[in-house]
This record gives structure tokens, sequence and C-alpha cells, in this order.
């Protein structure tokens, strides 16, 4: 049985990437840097690529430099789409953020924190990437559990993509296949948050924060913070997150 959760498979288990590059999407948070460490582990050799999309603060791409450069990655990409023209999400366009949110109230919906189209986007960036240095594996931190409000974090989108993927590119086209690695899609937090600790990640180096404080502090109480605190808190881990002092921490 996991160690991570009691019906997940162990995502240590299979999987060889020893001596292939990957790319993998990294967002500054406790999810994107675990999938780097565990591409690390798994013996590819990760190139990492941020994107800064019009989301309404840089503190999560300073994270993402960070992380790659803390767990070694061999090279890290930033590239900039302005998802704020689109807008449509409390993360790119003048919306409240939401609070204070049960568990329960997190589970029904569609939030309006989902940014529309931003998964396929990123992935079709990092493809355009793996494609240029000649990988054929990705890796991104969707997950099924937590962010199961979230359309494009579910098991079909990922598998979808893969096949526009392998119609999409000349290295399709001339045969390569295209595998979109997401080692936490069945994983809850606290099961990523055990992986992180297993493969040895420093999580006081991540951000997770929708609308962080100016001075960079998580803010305790976006449905991001809750997630993560309640993550730590099952796990049995102390939670090194710097919040402000009106989450109440």
């Amino acid at each position: 049985m996991s160690p991570f959760t009691a019906t997940a498979p162990d995502p240590l288990a299979g999987v060889n990437g020893t001596g292939k590059r990957a790319v993998v999407l990294l967002s500054g948070g406790l999810d994107s840097a675990t999938c780097l460490a565990w591409a690390r582990a798994k013996g590819f050799l990760p190139v990492t690529l941020a994107v800064r999309y019009g989301q309404r603060h840089a503190v999560e791409l300073e994270a993402a430099r960070r992380i790659s450069r803390l767990l070694g990655a061999e090279d890290h990409r930033e590239v900039a789409v302005d998802l704020r023209a689109i807008g449509g999400s409390a993360l790119t366009a003048d919306l409240e953020v939401p609070r204070g949110r049960s568990a329960e109230q997190m589970e029904h919906g569609i939030p309006i924190t989902y940014v529309p189209a931003r998964n396929t986007v990123f992935l079709a960036l990092a493809l355009g990437l793996a494609e240029t240095l000649g990988s054929s594996d990705l890796i991104a931190g969707m997950n099924a559990i937590d962010s199961s409000g979230y359309p494009d974090c579910r098991p079909e989108f990922v598998r979808a993509f893969e096949s526009l993927a392998a119609l999409a590119t000349r290295a399709g086209a001339e045969g390569a296949s295209f595998r979109v690695h997401t080692p936490l899609m069945l994983l809850n937090k606290a099961g990523i948050i055990r992986l992180a600790a297993t493969l040895g990640v420093d999580l006081s180096i991540t951000h997770s924060c929708y609308d962080p404080a100016s001075d960079g502090l998580a803010c305790g109480t976006c449905d991001s913070c809750l997630l993560r605190r309640r993550g730590f808190e099952t796990a049995g881990i102390a939670d090194p997150t710097r919040y402000t002092s009106r989450s109440g921490s």
C-alpha cells in the first residue's frame, strides 16, 4: 500500500528517466517543487519552465527561480503570456479571491480562481520547449483530488493533450511519443507533502498563496493557503509557511 494515501499508487514506483531531458512546469508552489524533485529522483535531466501569465503577483515567479536553482535543474526558462487580456479569473482580473471556504465548499463547482485555458497554454509552451530540446517528456503538477474543481487538472485532459502532442508536432509526425508525467495526480495535499518530505524538499522555499501581502507573506485564508495548511496538519508535518497576521497564525 502507498505510504502517501490509502488508494493512490506509489508515485516513486515505475518510470525510468535516467539520462532523459524533461521539461518541468514550475509555478513556485509545493506541488511543482515536488514534481521537480520527483524528476531528479527518477533520473531525468530537468529543464524548468515558469510562465508569467499576468498573475496577481510576482512572488511565485521568484519562488520558481529559487526552487529551480536549489533543486538542481539544468536550466530555467521564463515565458510571458498575457492572460489578463482574457480575464475571467480572480487570478487575472479584478475579482475578489475567495477566502475562508470550508473543505465542503471547495468540493462543489468550479471556483473563480480557475484561469480559462491556463493549463492548456502552459502545456503547449512546455511542449514547444521540449521539442526544441529533443525531449518527449513533460512533467506537471496536476492533481485530481484537491483540484477537483479544475477541469484542466484531470487525467482525461492530460491524456487528450498527449494525443494532441502526437498530432501537432514535427517530432510526433516523425514518430516521437510524448508523455505528460503527473506524479501527483492521485495524491491529496497531505500525500504530496509526505512525498516532498521523502524526497528531501525544503517546502519553506515554495509559495502557494493566491493573494499574498506586499511583503510576500501568504494570506493564510485563500483556497490555496487553506489546502496547504490542512495538508501539513493531516500529514503531521510542521508547516514552514510564513503567514500574515490577518490569517490568525
